[in-house]
């Protein structure tokens, strides 16, 4: 009995009772509450579907609970069911129906995890959107992580997810780059606004070996010279660094398009008769604070040219247009005002703000040895998504990225995540996924196949040890329906060494294959069932993640 099945009979059970006694069963919410207690001694489930309906039912809770434990406690896959404090129902499973989640493991495979919640939803999900301007920091790595594992999470609960990459190809940064490329060319230092790093020489050198005569151009000819290839160099290298990473988009969005093809003028012109755009100052302004932001934002400037908001709304527009029924936008510690800016785009254009989401990321801090790691040979001044990948690898980088909350500031120590030990996260959850991997290696040695869904007495896996690995392995879909409710990948991350732990207890505690002259008997076989079924969950949860599942270690 999986913990969804067993909310749905507490359901049930709770619409029964209430009908059987003349009482409004309307009180019972659609969704129950099922948990895994704190303390294992109260059970294996805990509910507290009495306390939530009792007094809209016009009864104690402790009656109702009372009530609702006598009818769980006669369904054949409840052991017992007893009432705890004001009224909470504590519920122990029969072991044969415990069993019934390995058994749903093992028939679903790599399906074990997903859902429908998101099956009607088109989502746009854009991450990283770096200017191409240098290469990809701390910042826009964790984004490339985080962004890419909550794509798939997103798409295991039935969203048709497209990955976009908004491409910052207009605007002052672009003229600074040239600068800086122009700069580099020569052999002179960075301008004062400009970028530095020896990557800025060698796509300089990159330019004039594909146009000699660059330098020689007069100066518009030659900053577009610059601007063509040394922008097209650059974005060519984020986009292999992010391939090397795990890390691919389905659209590359030129922002650039939006000006070319007169979109951003469209888009502002039809928003001038809404009431959440005003003139002022000469200036049209959107009001961007009636959706939290800290003042309205300038959309046309005086002189008649648009502002950077000016091109968020056409992107949202054409967002929309192209189908997609919610844009979600990952975006730097530095972004918060986008919040409102882009929701008030949404209102503005006569849509609804909430097909607009937006998450803020903070910042990542680089440590060695507990202390900061401030320079990178190629970049100059920031840590780029290289840089750690060449630290730690690109399992490490990733997982650490993501077992994080992205609303909190992150500190990723290289020497806990180069260690190979139960010090570092990813090296535990990989290790335990290895271990399981060999252990069914030696049983196939041994004449042993994995069993199928029904070939185990599952009914025999009843020691502690079992017990708790197969309820933690109950818990996966919730956790990866939940991660894409709150759009939080870093759940799946955490679950996976929770899962990885109980699992190593178990191992610790259960021996599994039969040593010296022992025959093989059914708990073996129901083990291994155990066993398979925790390798697969293990499995599905790191492929969200976009970290491989190693077969040996």
């Amino acid at each position: 009995m999986t913990p969804a099945v067993l909310a749905d009979l507490v359901r049930s059970a709770a619409v029964r009772v209430l009908d059987a006694r003349g009482l409004d069963t309307a009180v019972v919410p659609a969704a129950v509450t099922v948990e895994r207690p704190r303390n294992p001694e109260h059970g294996d489930y805990a509910t507290n579907v009495a306390l939530q309906v009792a007094k809209r039912a016009g009864v104690a809770p402790r009656d109702l609970a009372g009530w609702l434990a006598d009818a769980l406690a006669a369904d054949a896959g409840i052991e017992a069911a007893e009432v705890a404090g004001p009224g909470f129902i504590n519920l122990r499973l029969a072991t044969d129906a415990q069993g019934d989640i390995v058994r749903q493991v093992l028939a679903t495979g790599t399906g074990y995890g997903t859902g429908t919640a998101l099956a009607d939803r088109r989502i746009n999900l854009e991450f990283v959107s770096a200017n191409p301007t240098g290469p990809i920091h701390l910042g826009g790595t964790r984004w490339a992580a985080v962004g890419d594992a909550l794509g798939r999470v997103l798409a295991a609960q039935g969203g048709a997810v497209t990955r976009e990459y908004y491409f910052n190809d207009a605007g002052a940064q672009i003229d600074r780059y040239v600068r800086s490329l122009v700069a580099a060319a020569k052999g002179e230092p960075a301008p004062e606004d400009g970028y530095a790093g020896a990557y800025l020489a060698d796509i300089a050198a990159e330019v004039l070996r594909q146009e000699p005569g660059a330098l020689a151009l007069p100066d518009a000819e030659r900053a577009e010279t610059f601007r063509r290839i040394g922008v097209g160099l650059m974005f060519e290298q984020i986009k292999q660094s992010l391939h090397e990473f795990g890390t691919d988009f389905d659209v590359y969005f030129h922002e650039d398009s939006l000006h070319a093809s007169g979109a951003v003028e469209r888009a502002v012109e039809a928003l001038k008769g809404s009431d959440l755009l005003y003139a002022e100052d000469g200036a049209w302004w959107l009001r961007t604070t009636e959706y939290g932001d800290d003042k309205d934002r300038v959309v046309i400037k005086s002189d008649g040219r648009p502002a950077y908001i000016a091109g968020d709304i056409a992107y949202f527009q054409d967002k929309r247009r192209r189908g997609f029924d919610l844009c979600i936008y990952l975006l730097g510690a530095d972004h918060h005002g986008y919040i409102g800016r882009l929701k008030a785009a949404a209102a503005a254009a006569g849509d609804d703000p909430d097909t607009v989401e937006v998450l803020i990321g903070q910042m990542v801090n680089l440590l060695s040895d507990g202390k900061p790691v401030r320079m990178s040979k190629r970049a100059g001044t920031v840590i780029t998504i290289e840089d750690l990948v060449d630290a730690v690898g690109v399992d490490a980088a990733r997982y650490a990225m993501i077992r994080s909350s992205a609303d909190s500031t992150l500190d990723i120590d290289l020497g806990v995540w180069t260690k190979r030990s139960n010090d570092n996260p990813v090296f535990y959850v990989q290790y335990a996924h290895a271990r399981l991997a060999s252990l069914l290696r030696n049983a196939a040695d041994l004449g042993l196949a994995v069993p199928g869904p029904d070939d185990a007495d599952l009914g025999l896996l009843t020691h502690q040890r079992e017990g708790d690995l197969v309820r933690t392995l109950g818990e996966y879909p919730r956790i990866v329906a939940t991660a894409a409710e709150l759009r939080e990948p870093h759940r799946v991350a955490r679950y996976l060494e929770e899962l990885a732990g109980a699992y190593h207890k178990f191992y610790d505690s259960c021996r599994v294959l039969p040593q010296g002259d022992e025959e093989p008997g059914p708990l073996t076989t129901a083990r291994l069932a155990l066993c398979a079924a925790t390798r697969q969950v293990l499995a599905n949860g790191l492929g969200l993640l976009g970290v491989t599942a190693p077969e040996r270690m």
